[in-house]
């Protein structure tokens, strides 16, 4: 089982969450962060890290975000690594909460 980045990441990528990841398993596009379930070690740290509550473990999704365990495990295979906090999206604030944020995705 690995934790999953869900839609409420879309648009802030706050990265506090890659300070505690004990295995780097982190990946990072343009506005979106994604773990790699094959890395993933399930240590739980970077849950409560997450400054827009938006990890949650596998088998514990909110209803509706079931298809970003898939999305997780699609994209972290294309994107790099993340290993150090960078500075969130501009307008982070703005968008940490909003829903509907899926089409916003930037591959």
């Amino acid at each position: 089982m690995a934790f999953v980045v869900t839609e409420n990441c879309i648009k802030c990528k706050f990265t506090d969450c890659v300070d505690v990841c004990p295995v780097d398993c982190f990946h990072v596009g343009p506005n979106f962060l994604v773990i790699d379930p094959d890395e993933c070690i399930d240590c739980t740290l970077c849950e409560p890290e997450c400054p827009a509550n938006a990890i949650f473990a596998e088998d514990e999704l909110p209803e509706g975000q079931e298809q970003f365990a898939e999305l997780n495990a699609e994209l972290s295979k294309i994107w790099p690594t993340i290993t150090e906090v960078q500075d969130p999206t501009p307008d982070a604030d703005e968008w940490n909460g909003k829903e509907g944020k899926l089409a916003l995705l930037e591959r």
